[in-house]
C-alpha cells in the first residue's frame, strides 16, 4: 500500500507545466540542438518561460536531479524549435512525507517487554525555470 501511495504522488506530481508562449512557436528541433546561455545572444528572439521539476525520495536529489531538471527543460524547448534556454533558477521543495510505525508487548506474571520501530521518508520536487528562444544561424557568440 505504501509503494502504491509513493508511486500516486511520483505520478501526479511530474505531469508539466504548460509553458508560456511569448513569442512564435516553430517546428519542432532535435534536442541536441539545444544550447545552454548564460544571457540571450544578440538577435535572439523569445519563444516561452519553461518550466520542469524532478521528483525523488529521501534526499532533494542534489546534481542528477538538476540535470533532470535541465534535460527536461531541453526536450520543452525543443518541441517548441527553441534553439537555446537562459537557465532562471531552481529550486528545492519537500512536497510530501510519509511514516509507519510497529509495536509489539509481551507481559507475564513477573515481567512485561515492549518493542517499537518507526520510520518516515520525504519526498522532494526540484523545479527549474528557464527561457526558451530562438537564436538565428550565425548570431550565437
Amino acid at each position: 500500500m505504501l509503494l502504491l501511495a509513493v508511486t500516486y504522488a511520483v505520478i501526479c506530481g511530474c505531469a508539466p507545466a504548460k509553458p508560456v508562449l511569448v513569442g512564435p512557436a516553430r517546428a519542432p528541433i532535435p534536442v541536441e540542438q539545444v544550447v545552454i546561455y548564460q544571457q540571450p545572444p544578440p538577435n535572439s528572439t523569445d519563444v516561452a518561460i519553461l518550466k520542469a521539476t524532478s521528483h525523488s525520495v529521501f534526499t532533494p536529489g542534489g546534481p542528477a536531479a538538476t540535470d533532470t531538471v535541465v534535460q527536461r527543460l531541453k526536450v520543452r524547448a525543443a518541441q517548441l524549435g527553441a534553439n537555446g534556454l537562459v537557465l532562471q533558477g531552481f529550486s528545492d521543495a519537500q512536497t510530501a512525507s510519509l511514516g509507519t510505525g510497529v509495536g509489539s508487548e509481551s507481559y507475564s506474571r513477573s515481567s512485561s517487554v515492549g518493542v517499537g520501530a518507526s520510520g518516515s521518508f520525504g519526498i522532494f520536487k526540484k523545479t527549474g525555470e528557464a527561457l526558451a528562444i530562438f537564436v538565428p544561424p550565425g548570431a550565437a557568440p
